[in-house]
């Protein structure tokens, strides 16, 4: 029987999902919120928003009904902002049948409470889909992918035949899929990279040198992984594809929103002037604020969080990011790995 995809979410990553799925032979729902981007893709096979260049398959039919494109849908990829992804959850409960599988692919954490995407969508569809659910998460610059340049990514759950249905869909010659079982880890660190690139991107925009980039990436990697097993992660996640690959990709890449977020605040443009120029959603601003408070209730070490809490929402001056990670009493390299490299 021939399996059905839904992809919620009409913005750069969900528009390759649903191109990939579609162009593996799947039935291929795409859920848009506008009418006219909905009639457009349908009409055009373009997303002249996201993807101008971009032939979609014929095989994607965009909708604005949320009842329509999950209906029979045997894999449903959530890859809406981080702001409406509780509401989309809430909306799908009663839409969602028992044999219905759930891919958070946005990268992100949820404040008041603070929760994981894969934490909502337990909360509010546990009792129908059971372990039916997991996360998406690597460097996965959309507009590579697009460009179908080589890419991988890292499935996460406790629920075998979703792996293996995801990797069927998605999967092609160009985009590898590889499997994990810390869902916590996997999504903690899509999450908090975003924060990171952000500083990575002030100093690129600062011209602070390649050495103190790569400073900045290790010491990231420190804070991301510590505060990980902080929420009950697993530290060697960190060292793959979904640590360490999406956090050297979107540091390093003016295709991130975050770095180049990170550039636009060190030329001096105010929050709010960098986020319009950028045109897209940059979770790393909504993730920091949520970091910031729960590192510090917990006392958790993370100066460039910190440091960067300052820049973003307290107008100091960029400069103090190398200033405060240089200033700070850190002395030991490795010590993300549970203990190891503590003696």
């Amino acid at each position: 029987m021939n399996k059905k995809i839904a992809v919620l979410g009409g913005g750069s990553f969900g528009t390759v999902l649903a191109n990939l799925s579609a162009s593996n032979g799947f039935e291929t729902s795409l859920w848009v919120r506008d009418t006219e981007q909905a009639l457009r893709i349908n009409a055009e096979g373009t997303n002249t928003t996201y993807h101008p260049e971009l032939k979609l398959s014929d095989k994607i039919i965009a909708s604005e009904s949320l009842e329509q494109c999950i209906s029979g849908a045997d894999l449903i990829l959530v890859a809406t902002p981080s702001a409406i992804f509780e509401n989309i959850v809430k909306r799908l409960k009663p839409l969602v049948k028992d044999n219905m599988h759930i891919v958070s692919c946005t990268k992100a954490i949820a404040k008041n409470p603070m929760r994981t995407m894969t934490e909502i969508i337990s909360h509010e569809l546990e009792t129908v889909i059971g372990d039916q659910f997991g996360v998406l998460s690597g460097p996965n610059l959309a507009k590579e992918i697009a460009n179908e340049k080589v890419a991988g990514s890292v499935i996460a759950s406790l629920n075998s035949e979703l792996k293996a249905l995801i990797k069927n869909a998605l999967e092609s010659e160009k985009f590898k899929i590889y499997e994990s079982a810390d869902v916590k880890g996997v999504e903690y660190a899509g999450a908090l990279k975003n924060i990171y690139a952000i500083c990575c991107g002030i100093g690129d925009k600062l011209d602070v040198g390649e050495n103190a980039i790569g400073l900045i990436i290790t010491r990231s990697m420190t804070e991301m992984s510590k505060f990980a097993v902080h929420k009950g992660a697993n530290p060697i996640t960190f060292l793959g594809l979904a640590g360490m690959g999406d956090l050297v990709a979107t540091c390093t890449s003016k295709l991130s929103r975050n770095f180049s977020l990170g550039r636009r605040l060190a030329k001096g443009d105010s929050l709010e002037e960098a986020k319009a120029a950028i045109g897209q959603v940059a979770e790393g601003v909504r993730t920091l604020e949520v970091i910031y408070e729960e590192a510090n209730k917990n006392n958790l070490p993370m100066p460039l969080v910190n440091a960067l809490h300052k820049i973003v929402f307290e107008n100091a001056n960029p400069n103090i990011l190398m200033d405060d990670l240089i200033s700070h009493p850190d002395h030991l390299d490795v010590e993300f790995a549970g203990g190891i490299g503590n003696e």
